[in-house]
């Protein structure tokens, strides 16, 4: 018997108020566990997910402004290669450095969505 899948099925079936009273002792033990903690915030996450509201209707043209916007953004450029002699500009741009990949930064399509009708 795994151990760890049967305190994760406990903690599942108490996050939707299913857990017999008979498995609630250990579920609540489960708790104190680092592994416990995890599965517990998981499993409300994805309860959370599952029962959210949809999301509002987008404003007319949103679509149209959206990618005028993004046609102006400059095209991403690979990393610059030419310095072989330097490992840390290739493990930099690695780690997912927007600005150093030269992708656009994601405060613009915060900006988009956040004013719909500016354009």
């Amino acid at each position: 018997m795994d151990t760890n899948k049967t305190l994760r099925e406990h903690i599942s079936a108490l996050v939707d108020g299913e857990l017999p009273e008979a498995d609630a002792e250990l579920a609540f033990a489960a708790l104190h566990e680092k592994d416990g903690k995890q599965a517990w915030d998981l499993y409300h996450l994805i309860t959370d997910t599952l029962r959210a509201t949809p999301a509002p209707s987008l404003s007319p043209g949103f679509a149209d402004r959206l990618a005028a916007r993004l046609a102006l953004e400059p095209a991403p450029q690979p990393p610059d290669r030419s310095d072989s002699s330097s490992n840390s500009s290739a493990s930099s741009s690695v780690s997912g450095s927007a600005s150093s990949s030269g992708a656009p930064e994601p405060a613009g399509l915060a900006a988009i969505l956040a004013n719909p009708g500016a354009s």
